[in-house]
């Protein structure tokens, strides 16, 4: 049985006796990440300035075991049932919206849906702004907090017991058990005071643009990995998976051609991508492929591929991302037989580490990237995660400085650089 039961917490009783009223209403163009007004809480889905972030809880949802997606999805569709919606700008993003961030494992697993009391918005030049339940919009910013010092010391797998959970699973591969599979480890961090979330996710949106900058319950990251975007009835991806990272010198040319070239990243790639389309491919009528090219970031680039699909029928964001949690990209394939390494190897509760993140509105719409470069905060202290993509010919010490190069963006904002 899981430790964490599910919980749900909705309005005060006072504002459960009548309909919840949500309003969204035209805003002014604002710096989304830069309103969040208290040090903790956040919620927050922003890509170069443009995106969504909210404070205040209306409703809560927690969810955990092999039915925590539909569960998730049956509360927010009676939840939205039952309100009382005016939205005067109409589009994706707009009227009901919850932040939402799901555990990558069955078990133990601990995911969590939030209802802002309000929500903030930007996207193609309109901003808006939507309360719930009467709640004001305007709220007093505090002061940022910044850290003078971080110490970190070994999470729940240390570098070198990584190091030696990748040797064994090349091992198998080698062997012929399963094609590839998605190692990861954790690094704790801790600050000499409480660690303010407006500070790491503001360090976070500067240096990484490219990337949607997140925090759900604590969990706060850039990904540069969008699991699932749906507008209607269109929905795409895009797919990471084959990464390099500056080192011997060579120029950002040299290292694109080299992951372009690279037999071991392309044949990463290619299990992610065939492992993403095959998934969606039954709930679309048409899809494309457009890739792979380089993805270059400032701590590492990788191989990325854009899939583009046409619904057949509404299935919402919440059961498309259940269908296709976990990819090849950040579990591995054959899907069953990577997980079950995965939970041997590790030895680890990943969290929600690697599991979908994002936001979702009354329509079903909405985006669900990965949870990758991530941390999840409590006070003083975050736990950071980093993993690799694997397969035959992997290299144990080229991985665990691969993870290296993928923590630097959470350590980065955590020390202000």
């Amino acid at each position: 049985m899981s430790p964490y039961p599910r919980r749900v917490t909705s309005a005060p009783a006072s504002r459960t006796r009548q309909r919840l009223r949500v309003h969204t209403g035209r805003a002014r163009n604002e710096d989304l990440l830069g309103r969040l007004p208290s040090p903790d809480s956040a919620l927050a889905w922003v890509r170069d300035g443009s995106g969504l972030v909210g404070w205040g809880e209306a409703a809560r949802f927690e969810a955990s075991g092999p039915n925590r997606f539909a569960d998730t999805e049956r509360w927010w569709e009676e939840f939205t049932a039952s309100l009382d919606v005016q939205d005067d700008v109409d589009a994706p993003g707009t009227g009901p919206v919850a932040f939402v961030s799901m555990a990558f494992s069955d078990e133990p697993g601990h995911s969590v849906l939030v209802v802002p009391e309000v929500v903030l918005g930007r996207r193609g030049g309109q901003s808006w702004v939507t309360t719930v339940g009467g709640a004001g919009e305007e709220a007093e910013i505090t002061p940022i907090r910044r850290p003078s010092t971080v110490r970190y010391a070994d999470g729940q797998l240390s570098v070198t017991d990584f190091r030696g959970a990748v040797a064994a699973a090349v091992a198998r591969m080698r062997e012929g058990k399963l094609d590839k599979v998605v190692l990861a480890h954790d690094l704790l961090a801790v600050a000499d005071v409480p660690i303010d979330q407006r500070f790491v996710l503001e360090g976070l949106a500067r240096r990484y643009p490219d990337c949607w900058v997140y925090a759900v319950d604590g969990l706060l990251g850039a990904t540069p990995e969008l699991l699932l975007r749906r507008t209607g009835q269109v929905v795409d991806s895009r797919v990471l998976a084959g990464t390099t990272w500056p080192h011997d010198g060579m120029s950002d040319e040299e290292l694109e051609a080299a992951l372009l070239s690279s037999p071991k990243n392309l044949e990463e790639h290619d299990y992610a991508i065939r492992s993403l389309a095959d998934t969606l491919k039954p709930f679309c009528t048409t899809m494309s492929v457009d890739g792979p090219s380089v993805l270059r970031l400032p701590n590492v680039s990788h191989l990325s591929s854009d899939v583009i699909g046409t619904l057949r029928g509404s299935p919402s964001l919440l059961r498309l991302g259940e269908a296709l949690h976990p990819t090849a990209a950040v579990g591995g394939t054959p899907r069953a037989e990577a997980i079950a390494v995965i939970d041997e190897l590790e030895g680890m509760d990943r969290g929600r580490y690697a599991g979908p993140v994002g936001w979702i509105d009354g329509n079903g719409d909405g985006e669900l990237g990965i949870a990758l470069r991530c941390a999840q905060l409590d006070g003083r202290a975050a736990r950071l995660f980093a993993g690799c993509g694997l397969v035959a010919e992997s290299d144990p010490d080229s991985e665990v400085c691969e993870a290296h190069a993928k923590m630097r963006p959470m350590r980065d904002a955590l020390e202000g650089r």
